[in-house]
């Protein structure tokens, strides 16, 4: 129906595109393009066991770590493998931690899984500690916890701890 030529051409009016058919350009329906294109799922960027970085990582998408980080993280979720080891602030929309953090922690929804080993304070919207976690620092709710440095006017319980409640 359309070759590259005529597609790449640009058309004269009165002439259609498909020829000669003496239809004009209005007579056809539009054509609707992004319809039928199909939606792209991207999937989180994995940081192998055996990677070492040095330095900050930011990003709007998803991360899993499972190697060792020196240096702050910004992303939208943020999975913290087993044998993942993390120096530096966490900063993400959603946090699992299975792995070991050392750092603040800074999340709308954070989840410390009963392998995780947390040393830092824990700033949050809402926070879920399995049984046998390890955390040792303070837990504090914001309502806006991603806000750096920038305290909400809406009241906030802090709490230090050394062993982890079963949830809170």
């Amino acid at each position: 129906m359309f070759s590259k030529t005529r597609i790449n051409e640009p058309t004269k009016p009165g002439e259609s595109m498909s020829g000669d058919s003496g239809e004009s350009p209005a007579a056809k329906p539009a054509m609707d393009f992004t319809s039928s294109a199909p939606k792209v799922k991207v999937a989180a960027s994995l940081l192998s066991s055996d990677l070492t970085i040095t330095g900050n990582l930011k990003t709007t998408g998803d991360i899993q770590v499972e190697g060792t980080i020196e240096g702050d993280i910004r992303a939208h979720l943020l999975t913290v493998g087993e044998s993942a080891n993390i120096r530096g602030e966490v900063v993400a929309d959603d946090i699992v931690i299975n792995g070991r953090v050392q750092g603040t922690v800074r999340g709308l929804k954070v989840r410390l899984t009963s392998s995780a080993r947390v040393e830092g304070d824990i700033i949050h919207k809402t926070i879920a500690i399995e049984s046998g976690a390890q955390f040792e620092g303070t837990v504090q709710r914001q309502d806006d916890p991603l806000a750096s440095g920038r305290t909400s006017g809406a009241p906030s319980s802090s709490r230090r701890v050394a062993a982890a409640p079963k949830e809170e």
